[in-house]
């Protein structure tokens, strides 16, 4: 039998071609529909490693919220702004929503709030040097605290601070906490546990962080965080369903406990078992 090498050439070569085609079609097609997706500009700030510009993924919390909204048709853009700062300005609408914050009662006024984005593990953090133990808020009053003026903690925390019934330095991050702590300038700080780990294994040194402990008994097992989106927009109220639709779509499939998994301590770190 004799071959047609040329035919076959003309064969494979209009193959190619067709296949070039396709794969051009399908990456234009792919490119366009990515291009229709809704982007989110949301506000947010450093909360590492849950919230952080330093990462790629900007944080393993913020990361869920972009998966999210991914599954839900949105593509989501951050901007990195002081806490208060960002919550303020997506209150007026000038962001599509802020991510992620702990509930307070005030915010539900403001904002369409999110389902649970993740459950924090807030805690206190103490200096070894002293005995530290609290069963109920009123054993916290003989300490000296150290505290984040926007940060949520606990409404009954707050009162207890604002009422002149808890003694504590007003900070501007948990860094300085810290380092407050280390130097024995304050004796105790509610922080988030795996908050406290990051910041000791990326600000300071073994020795520091081995004059620090945390009380087993957590501040509240109740401090879910969310995504808030203003109510001055009317387009939130679809949207915050289309997130928590999402959010369920990225809970079914696994790919939310492999980002959670990332939360650990980085390094050993001390639990009190209280004194």
């Amino acid at each position: 039998m004799k071959h047609d090498s040329l035919g076959l050439t003309r064969l494979s070569l209009g193959r190619m071609r067709r296949l070039s085609l396709a794969a051009l079609l399908l990456l234009c097609s792919t490119w366009a529909a990515a291009q229709n997706k809704p982007v989110l500009k949301i506000a947010t700030g450093e909360l590492a490693p849950y919230a952080t510009e330093s990462r790629a993924d900007k944080g393993i919390a913020l990361s869920i919220v972009r998966r999210a909204f991914e599954l839900a048709g949105y593509q989501v853009e951050y901007t990195f702004l002081p806490w208060s700062r960002s919550l303020a300005e997506a209150r007026i609408g000038k962001w599509d929503g802020t991510a992620y914050w702990g509930h307070k009662p005030e915010h539900d006024n403001s904002f369409h709030l999110s389902d649970n984005v993740l459950t924090e593990q807030w805690v206190f953090v103490y200096n070894k040097s002293i005995k530290f133990d609290w069963r109920t808020l009123q054993d916290l009053r003989p300490y000296r605290f150290a505290m984040i003026q926007d940060y949520t903690y606990t409404p009954e925390i707050w009162a207890m601070a604002n009422a002149g019934e808890l003694k504590y330095e007003r900070l501007k991050d948990d860094v300085s906490a810290l380092r407050m702590l280390i130097l024995g300038r304050v004796e105790v700080a509610p922080m988030e546990r795996n908050v406290a780990c990051d910041l000791l294994s990326r600000n300071f040194s073994e020795s520091d962080g081995a004059q620090l402990a945390t009380h087993p008994k957590w501040m509240t097992e109740l401090f879910t965080t969310h995504v808030m989106l203003p109510r001055t927009r009317p387009e939130s109220a679809v949207r915050i369903q289309d997130f928590n639709a999402g959010l369920k779509k990225l809970r079914a499939s696994g790919e939310y406990a492999r980002l959670l998994s990332q939360v650990k301590c980085p390094r050993g770190w001390v639990t009190g078992q209280g004194n």
